[in-house]
């Protein structure tokens, strides 16, 4: 007995079993390392969680990476000085990233409307869900008009924000959103197109007890 298939079952199959693995790798991410620090970011419709876990990381990347040279660097000197470094164009991103870190931006290219690679200013997407959240709680005021105004204007780059944001730097200590956008814009949207197979990920790395870290 000859058996036919309809062509429009085959179709809806095969369309439900893309829909099925798409949903399946947007939410693979389960390596979550920092689940027991307080939650410094919470907006509605934002996967909270990674993005916690993406600051983090990065901040613990990022201090691992100072205290080589200066054993008691603190948060707010390690933001100083990767700032500066970020706005001349000389990181060494290569240095600097973990594998977890490399996982979190595996898994952070998976969000919906978080990147625009087409955009010549930044990979970062100005318009997303991610940047809308942290437009609307930015503590400071100044920086906040300053931040809403340049996305008003569809002017917002790393290089003309990073002005202000460097003379206000000291609010990145306790400012998590004013730090996710640092996170976000001047470090993974920088990663985009840098060959990590060759990096040296299990290099060592120390947790940084985020709850006892000297203020500045």
């Amino acid at each position: 007995m000859n058996f036919k298939m309809n062509p429009k079952i085959t179709l809806a199959t095969f369309l439900f079993a893309l829909i099925l693995f798409s949903c399946n790798n947007k939410n693979s991410f389960t390596d979550y390392k920092y689940t027991v620090q307080p939650t410094l970011i919470n907006c509605d419709g934002l996967n909270s969680k990674l993005y916690n876990e993406a600051l983090y990381s990065f901040e613990n990347d990022m201090i691992n990476y100072y205290r080589r040279a200066r054993p008691n660097t603190t948060l707010f000197q390690a933001y100083s000085q990767y700032l500066r470094s970020a706005l001349y164009s000389t990181v060494k991103y290569e240095d600097i990233i973990s594998k977890h870190t490399l996982d979190v931006f595996e898994a952070l290219k998976n969000e919906t409307d978080l990147w625009d690679t087409n955009n010549p200013k930044s990979n970062l997407n100005y318009n997303s869900s991610a940047v809308s959240c942290i437009s609307k709680n930015i503590q400071d005021k100044d920086l906040k008009t300053t931040f809403n105004a340049l996305l008003t204007t569809n002017s917002m780059s790393p290089k003309l924000f990073g002005a202000p944001l460097s003379a206000k730097l000291r609010d990145t200590q306790n400012d998590k959103y004013l730090a996710l956008y640092t996170a976000l814009d001047l470090f993974y949207a920088n990663l985009f197109g840098i060959d990590f197979s060759a990096v040296d990920l299990n290099k060592p790395i120390q947790n940084v007890d985020f709850n006892n870290l000297p203020k500045p």
